[in-house]
């Protein structure tokens, strides 16, 4: 198919324009932020967001790229109707101070649980003690250390996880992991958004 042709299959003129802007507010991205990543204009993304427009499948890999997905993630082409999968090699992943992260989950829109993998280097730390929350208000998370000793810092207090371990919080509240041993540590991450406190 070449790369000007248009995406104009009904069922995925429908699908994309919802799919991109849920993907874009997930990320916390204005029109403009995803236009800077792209290249592709406000207006026409708002027409692509609204389904009055279908873009070519250039411009669309360029959407995907700017919200760190290949095209047939965009577009669910590896995704049957009530499967989604991720590829081991195709994970969305970030590295920053020694901290790396994979996700586990795919970017759909409306999910209200996330998973990743957390790797830890020695010293290495999620965030610091003045970090903001990173989740919405009522979003619970639980962790299994995998390999290694993480501390868990929340809202403060401090508790010793070891391989095996799982513990569950409150992630609305100030919190980070730290490796403060010599070797990494690695650990999963299950973030349930808007479950309220009872």
């Amino acid at each position: 198919m070449a790369a000007s042709a248009t995406i104009d299959h009904p069922d995925r003129l429908v699908e994309i324009g919802p799919r991109v802007r849920a993907l874009r507010e997930a990320m916390g991205l204005s029109l403009r932020d995803l236009s800077a990543r792209t290249g592709v204009s406000p207006p026409m993304l708002s027409q692509v967001e609204r389904g009055e427009t279908s873009p070519t499948l250039a411009v669309a890999a360029r959407i995907a790229a700017g919200l760190e997905l290949s095209l047939s993630q965009l577009l669910r082409l590896d995704e049957g109707r009530h499967v989604a999968i991720v590829r081991g090699t195709e994970r969305r992943s970030r590295t920053r101070r020694g901290h790396r992260t994979e996700e586990l989950t795919p970017p759909l829109p409306g999910q209200r649980a996330d998973v990743s993998l957390h790797e830890l280097a020695a010293a290495a730390s999620t965030g610091g003690p003045g970090d903001p929350p990173l989740h919405e208000p009522g979003s619970r998370e639980t962790a299994i250390v995998l390999d290694g000793e993480v501390a868990l810092v929340v809202d403060g207090e401090r508790h010793r996880l070891g391989a095996g371990d799982s513990v569950t919080f409150d992630a609305d509240l100030p919190h980070h992991f730290q490796n403060d041993g010599s070797r990494r540590a690695r650990f999963l991450a299950v973030v349930a958004a808007g479950l309220r406190r009872g």
